[in-house]
């Protein structure tokens, strides 16, 4: 056997103990341990801006997003805001607009899709009418998919 290639073993008998901390200037030491600011506090202590209902996060757009994820396209089992038709909603003073897209243009449910959001959206409580935009520009892609809905189909 070569020597680079050999293991040595070495016994000892005890290893010196490491040196212990020390603090040196015992007067300073309270100064050290005291609380600094805490930077958080203030940002903590503010109470969150509050939300027009109509605007995103508010209540009245939630409840348009939730009446939307009711609506599931008949040839895929996930809802319609899942799979990405839904390109944006507005709501203004009780006027909902929704943007939206279908899968392709000659989708089975192109005619009446675009019914269906307008009276789901229009029932929701504080939505006084509805409208729906139909857009084939940008054109829908898988991409447009939530991560809920690409595991729902295996995508994931």
């Amino acid at each position: 056997m070569s020597e680079d290639r050999m293991i040595k073993v070495e016994e000892v008998e005890s290893v010196e103990a490491p040196p212990k901390a020390r603090v040196e200037d015992v007067e300073s030491a309270p100064e050290k341990l005291e609380r600094k600011r805490d930077y958080l506090e203030g940002f903590l202590a503010a109470k969150p801006a509050a939300v027009e209902p109509s605007a995103v996060g508010g209540d009245l757009y939630e409840a348009v997003i939730n009446a939307l994820k009711d609506i599931y396209d008949p040839e895929i089992p996930v809802n319609i805001y899942d799979l990405g038709l839904i390109y944006n909603v507005e709501i203004d003073e009780g006027h909902a607009v929704v943007t939206m897209t279908l899968t392709t243009p000659h989708c089975p449910v192109a005619e009446s899709m675009p019914a269906e959001v307008e009276l789901r959206v229009g029932a929701v409580p504080g939505v006084g009418d509805a409208e729906v935009n139909l857009v084939w520009d940008p054109p829908w892609s898988p991409q447009n998919m939530s991560d809920e809905a690409r595991l729902e189909l295996g995508m994931l």
